[in-house]
Protein backbone atom coordinates (compact mmCIF):
# COMPACT_ATOMS: atom_id res chain seq x y z
CA UNK A 1 0.00 0.00 0.00
CA UNK A 2 1.15 3.56 -0.43
CA UNK A 3 -0.42 6.81 0.59
CA UNK A 4 -0.74 10.29 -0.81
CA UNK A 5 -1.95 13.02 1.54
CA UNK A 6 -4.33 11.48 4.06
CA UNK A 7 -6.56 13.48 6.35
CA UNK A 8 -5.43 13.82 9.99
CA UNK A 9 -7.90 11.08 11.01
CA UNK A 10 -6.64 8.75 8.27
CA UNK A 11 -3.04 9.53 9.25
CA UNK A 12 -3.77 8.69 12.90
CA UNK A 13 -5.39 5.37 11.90
CA UNK A 14 -2.51 4.61 9.55
CA UNK A 15 0.05 5.45 12.27
CA UNK A 16 -1.70 2.98 14.58
CA UNK A 17 -1.36 0.27 11.91
CA UNK A 18 2.31 1.14 11.35
CA UNK A 19 3.44 0.90 14.97
CA UNK A 20 6.85 -0.79 15.42
CA UNK A 21 7.64 -0.23 11.72
CA UNK A 22 10.99 -0.32 9.98
CA UNK A 23 11.63 3.10 8.44
CA UNK A 24 13.83 3.37 5.37
CA UNK A 25 14.96 6.74 4.01
CA UNK A 26 15.42 6.74 0.24
CA UNK A 27 15.96 9.10 -2.65
CA UNK A 28 15.32 8.46 -6.37
CA UNK A 29 18.06 6.61 -8.23
CA UNK A 30 19.66 5.31 -5.04
CA UNK A 31 21.09 1.79 -5.34
CA UNK A 32 18.40 -0.79 -4.45
CA UNK A 33 20.55 -2.30 -1.71
CA UNK A 34 19.18 0.10 0.94
CA UNK A 35 15.57 -0.90 0.19
CA UNK A 36 16.52 -4.58 -0.03
CA UNK A 37 18.12 -4.49 3.43
CA UNK A 38 15.12 -2.65 4.87
CA UNK A 39 12.79 -5.27 3.37
CA UNK A 40 14.90 -8.05 4.89
CA UNK A 41 14.72 -6.51 8.37
CA UNK A 42 11.01 -5.73 8.10
CA UNK A 43 10.44 -9.39 7.23
CA UNK A 44 12.68 -10.63 10.07
CA UNK A 45 10.93 -8.35 12.57
CA UNK A 46 7.44 -9.04 11.17
CA UNK A 47 7.07 -5.28 10.91
CA UNK A 48 5.49 -2.93 8.39
CA UNK A 49 7.86 -0.96 6.17
CA UNK A 50 7.65 2.82 5.89
CA UNK A 51 9.55 4.28 2.94
CA UNK A 52 10.34 7.96 3.43
CA UNK A 53 11.60 10.66 1.15
CA UNK A 54 12.58 13.96 2.69
CA UNK A 55 11.97 17.04 0.57
CA UNK A 56 14.79 19.34 1.60
CA UNK A 57 13.48 22.08 -0.72
CA UNK A 58 10.61 22.71 1.73
CA UNK A 59 10.58 23.65 5.39
CA UNK A 60 8.01 23.18 8.12
CA UNK A 61 6.10 26.39 8.80
CA UNK A 62 3.90 25.02 11.61
CA UNK A 63 2.29 21.83 12.85
CA UNK A 64 -1.36 21.62 13.87
CA UNK A 65 -2.26 20.01 17.21
CA UNK A 66 -3.68 17.06 15.26
CA UNK A 67 -0.26 16.42 13.67
CA UNK A 68 -0.93 17.94 10.24
CA UNK A 69 2.31 19.55 9.04
CA UNK A 70 2.21 22.72 6.96
CA UNK A 71 5.24 23.56 4.85
CA UNK A 72 6.48 26.14 2.38
CA UNK A 73 9.06 25.89 -0.39
CA UNK A 74 12.45 27.50 0.04
CA UNK A 75 12.25 28.67 -3.58
CA UNK A 76 8.73 29.47 -4.80
CA UNK A 77 9.67 28.56 -8.39
CA UNK A 78 10.46 24.89 -7.80
CA UNK A 79 8.52 21.81 -6.76
CA UNK A 80 11.17 19.13 -7.23
CA UNK A 81 10.21 17.28 -4.05
CA UNK A 82 6.83 16.17 -5.43
CA UNK A 83 8.46 14.93 -8.64
CA UNK A 84 11.18 13.09 -6.72
CA UNK A 85 8.58 11.50 -4.43
CA UNK A 86 6.50 10.28 -7.38
CA UNK A 87 9.63 8.85 -9.03
CA UNK A 88 10.71 7.17 -5.80
CA UNK A 89 7.27 5.69 -5.15
CA UNK A 90 7.23 4.17 -8.66
CA UNK A 91 10.68 2.62 -8.07
CA UNK A 92 9.63 1.21 -4.69
CA UNK A 93 6.32 -0.19 -5.97
CA UNK A 94 8.21 -2.25 -8.56
CA UNK A 95 10.57 -3.70 -5.95
CA UNK A 96 7.90 -4.37 -3.31
CA UNK A 97 5.30 -5.86 -5.67
CA UNK A 98 4.52 -9.36 -4.48
CA UNK A 99 6.75 -9.08 -1.39
CA UNK A 100 3.87 -9.60 1.01
CA UNK A 101 5.07 -6.72 3.20
CA UNK A 102 2.70 -4.12 4.56
CA UNK A 103 4.21 -0.84 3.47
CA UNK A 104 3.53 2.79 2.82
CA UNK A 105 5.43 5.72 1.35
CA UNK A 106 5.61 9.08 3.09
CA UNK A 107 7.09 12.37 2.05
CA UNK A 108 8.57 14.40 4.86
CA UNK A 109 9.91 17.95 4.66
CA UNK A 110 12.79 19.92 6.11
CA UNK A 111 15.85 18.65 7.88
CA UNK A 112 16.16 14.90 7.08
CA UNK A 113 17.45 13.79 10.49
CA UNK A 114 14.81 15.72 12.43
CA UNK A 115 11.96 14.69 10.11
CA UNK A 116 12.90 11.00 10.31
CA UNK A 117 13.35 11.24 14.09
CA UNK A 118 9.87 12.76 14.46
CA UNK A 119 8.24 10.04 12.33
CA UNK A 120 10.14 7.29 14.17
CA UNK A 121 8.76 8.65 17.43
CA UNK A 122 5.19 8.77 16.08
CA UNK A 123 5.43 5.15 14.91
CA UNK A 124 7.62 3.83 17.75
CA UNK A 125 9.83 2.45 14.98
CA UNK A 126 11.97 -0.61 15.65
CA UNK A 127 14.70 0.33 13.18
CA UNK A 128 15.75 3.17 10.89
CA UNK A 129 17.60 2.24 7.69
CA UNK A 130 19.66 4.80 5.74
CA UNK A 131 22.30 4.59 3.04
CA UNK A 132 25.76 6.08 3.13
CA UNK A 133 26.34 9.13 1.03
CA UNK A 134 27.72 8.89 -2.47
CA UNK A 135 31.37 9.62 -3.06
CA UNK A 136 32.31 12.82 -4.84
CA UNK A 137 33.09 16.45 -4.27
CA UNK A 138 29.45 17.56 -4.50
CA UNK A 139 28.38 15.18 -1.75
CA UNK A 140 31.41 16.17 0.34
CA UNK A 141 30.38 19.82 0.15
CA UNK A 142 26.74 19.00 0.95
CA UNK A 143 27.75 16.91 3.96
CA UNK A 144 30.11 19.65 5.15
CA UNK A 145 27.17 22.06 5.39
CA UNK A 146 24.38 19.68 6.45
CA UNK A 147 26.22 16.87 8.23
CA UNK A 148 25.69 13.15 7.96
CA UNK A 149 22.05 12.13 8.36
CA UNK A 150 23.10 8.81 9.95
CA UNK A 151 25.44 10.51 12.41
CA UNK A 152 22.88 13.16 13.31
CA UNK A 153 20.19 10.51 13.82
CA UNK A 154 22.49 8.48 16.05
CA UNK A 155 22.95 11.46 18.36
CA UNK A 156 19.35 12.72 18.40
CA UNK A 157 17.25 9.64 19.12
CA UNK A 158 17.53 6.19 20.72
CA UNK A 159 16.38 3.77 18.02
CA UNK A 160 18.82 1.45 16.24
CA UNK A 161 20.09 2.70 12.88
CA UNK A 162 21.29 0.47 10.07
CA UNK A 163 23.66 2.32 7.72
CA UNK A 164 23.91 0.49 4.40
CA UNK A 165 26.98 1.08 2.18
CA UNK A 166 25.94 2.29 -1.29
CA UNK A 167 29.17 1.45 -3.08
CA UNK A 168 31.99 -1.04 -2.93
CA UNK A 169 34.26 -0.52 0.07
CA UNK A 170 37.32 1.66 -0.37
CA UNK A 171 40.46 -0.54 -0.31
CA UNK A 172 42.71 -0.14 2.74
CA UNK A 173 45.56 0.89 0.43
CA UNK A 174 43.59 3.94 -0.80
CA UNK A 175 44.40 6.92 1.43
CA UNK A 176 41.53 9.19 0.37
CA UNK A 177 37.99 7.86 0.81
CA UNK A 178 36.46 10.50 -1.49
CA UNK A 179 38.98 11.26 -4.25
CA UNK A 180 38.06 14.19 -6.48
Amino acid sequence: MSDTTPSPEERELQNAQLQKAVIVALRPGQPPRVLTEAMRYATLLSAPLVVVHVDVTRFVTFEDPDGMVHSAPIDLNIDTGAEEFAELRAEVEKVLAGSGLTWTARQLVGDPALAIKHLAGDLDAQLIVVGTRSRGIGESIREFFTGSVAARLSHRQSRPILVVPLQEPVPDSQKEIWPE
